[in-house]
């Protein structure tokens, strides 16, 4: 058995092993969680030993060889060929606040880095080492609203005004997120946008002259105390019906 530490380098992370002959205190940060992992433990001269070579032999395999420059394909081959048959995605990959899913597989969405490299490819073919020049290489929330026919439009004098009071309150981006989302799941925006209407309305009506901040506000609590009673009757049913 051996100790190692977690390093992590954005969404990814591995364990480390720590030398059998270092010192504690220059090794172990205050505080730290220390692992046991199988293996037998090795020397700081052979742990850097092992890190040359792995580092030698990764830039030798990438002097000699080529990405596939399909989307989601992994593989290296030699310049020029042999190409070996690869697994890939038609379309480029979106990266839409925290999900990421590819534009050809939209209903296959992760949140973390690893769990997205690991969705399967749509397609299957032989490597290319050819770049699209004509292709993104990624997409965003931008390329979505475009894809869905969700065009600019010039806001009227009013939209505007609305847009800058609303500026001061958190409501309206988690109202947008919320509609985003509701979309997904099958809820047109016009009744979404009927609903939040209504509310709205019988907000000014109860609370008089307050800021178009305020009644968002208002909204957003309404709306969420209506979904989360929601909720809990569906919950109540299925343990009913249990």
């Amino acid at each position: 058995m051996h100790l190692a530490l977690r390093e992590t380098d954005g969404e990814k992370s591995k364990l480390v092993p720590l030398p059998s002959d270092a010192v504690v205190i220059e090794q172990i940060p205050d505080r730290a969680d220390v692992y046991i992992v199988h293996g037998a433990a090795k020397s700081v001269v052979e742990l850097q030993r092992e890190e040359d070579a792995a580092k030698a032999a990764q830039e030798e395999r990438l002097k000699n060889t080529v990405q596939c420059t399909h989307f989601g394909c992994h593989n290296r081959f030699p310049r020029g060929g042999p190409y070996p048959e690869c697994h890939y995605h038609k379309a480029p990959p979106v990266f839409h606040e925290t999900a990421k899913f590819w534009s050809c597989c939209p209903h296959k969405k992760a949140y973390d880095w690893e769990t997205f490299q690991e969705i399967p490819g749509c397609e299957t073919g032989i490597c290319s080492e050819v770049k699209d020049d004509s292709q993104k290489m990624f997409l965003g929330g931008q390329d979505l609203r475009e894809q869905a026919g969700e065009t600019s439009k010039l806001k009227s004098i009013d939209d505007f005004n609305k847009a800058q009071a609303a500026g001061g309150s958190d409501a309206a981006p988690v109202l947008e997120r919320l509609q985003l989302v509701l979309n997904e799941l099958g809820v047109e925006k016009e009744l979404f946008d009927q609903v939040v209407d209504g509310i709205r309305r019988d907000a000014a009506a109860k609370l008089g002259g307050v800021t178009e901040a305020d009644l968002l506000q208002e909204v957003k609590t309404d709306l969420g105390d209506k979904l989360k009673q929601a909720m809990k009757a569906i919950a109540a049913q299925q343990l009913r019906l249990k």
